[in-house]
């Protein structure tokens, strides 16, 4: 347990002021000379001691407060069933149509709104996992660190269905992907779950070091490919002599995971059924044992204490305005 620290210790010097309301009552005095022959009350003398004791609580908590108590920062080990997992999302602009290649219509879903009501549904599914998300079109974007907070990881998918630019670079996508594995982690279950609906041809000069990479971080690769009706597939070859990247891009984007020399599968989606099959699939190929250290932030406590000397004085308030004046009875025999 970490210890409470604060960040005025100072404040404990005027302490001693906390013992005041034992020394002297905070209600009014009665003009009546004496009640020493009337008889005991114990509930009055218990009355009496409680709102002593609220009155050094108020004080005492004031000072508390104003110490600026805190509980620091610290790592907490965690131990689950999961693994780490990126989802490269893309944001291009042919993610804002349908599967049917249109623009939504009536109570239509694009394929960037289906995927990320289906990816939330996964990410509630796998509460142990510890899940980034990056997106990409023209540049990659960090949206979230890999962390076991699935609120934030929904809100980072939430953003995904905002419109996108047209062009998709997918190497660098994949570079801030990889990147966000640590190496002291490799004993971990990792994967990259590159969500798509068409692929970017990735310069030469690049694609060595993008395999090297790949094997330097030993993480598994899913694509899951959000196919339009109608357009070519991964697996469609082109006609003619046409063999080449630009020609068909999702088959050689294919061919070039297939030689990465890592664990890699791909799933061609044609609908948001489709979608949560694959993700089903995933779902039971990532899973495996992983200890790790979550980082608690620092959570202040001033407040708490703040509203606790607020209760007490308002109940000494309430204590004050009930208060009834006695006087002696002038001219009595």
């Amino acid at each position: 347990m970490t210890p409470l620290s604060f960040d005025h210790p100072g404040a404990f010097l005027l302490a001693p002021l906390a013992v005041a309301p034992l020394l002297r009552s905070t209600l009014r005095a009665s003009s009546i000379p004496s009640l020493q022959c009337l008889p005991a009350d114990s509930v009055s003398d218990l009355v009496d001691a409680v709102l002593k004791l609220v009155g050094v609580t108020a004080l005492l908590a004031s000072l508390i407060g104003a110490a600026g108590p805190f509980f620091p920062e610290e790592e907490i080990e965690r131990v689950a069933e999961g693994a780490q997992i990126v989802m490269l999302i893309d944001r291009s602009g042919s993610m804002n149509e349908t599967f049917a290649g249109r623009n939504p219509s009536g109570g239509e879903e694009s394929k960037a709104a289906a995927a990320k009501r289906i990816l939330k549904a996964f990410v509630d599914s796998r509460r142990r996992d510890l899940v980034g998300v990056a997106a990409f079109s023209t540049s990659p974007m960090l949206v979230t660190p890999l962390s076991d907070h699935p609120d934030a990881t929904k809100a980072a998918i939430d953003a995904m269905d905002r419109p996108g630019l047209d062009y998709t670079n997918i190497a660098r996508g994949l570079a801030m992907a990889l990147s966000m594995f640590r190496a002291s982690d490799s004993n971990f279950s990792r994967a990259i779950l590159l969500i798509s609906d068409g692929a970017g041809v990735i310069d030469p000069r690049i694609q060595d070091n993008l395999r090297a990479d790949f094997r330097k971080t030993r993480v598994n690769l899913y694509w899951l490919f959000l196919r339009t009706e109608g357009s070519r597939g991964i697996y469609d070859s082109p006609e003619g002599d046409a063999e080449s990247p630009q020609a068909a891009p999702e088959r050689h984007l294919d061919l070039y995971f297939k030689s990465l020399g890592v664990p890699y599968r791909a799933f061609e989606a044609e609908g948001p059924e489709a979608t949560e099959n694959a993700l089903q699939q995933i779902d039971r190929l990532e899973r495996r044992p992983m200890r790790y250290f979550e980082k608690l932030p620092r959570r202040d406590l001033g407040g708490d204490f703040f509203a606790v000397a607020l209760c007490a004085a308002i109940l000494l308030l309430v204590a004050k305005l009930s208060e009834v004046r006695l006087s002696s009875s002038r001219g009595a025999r």
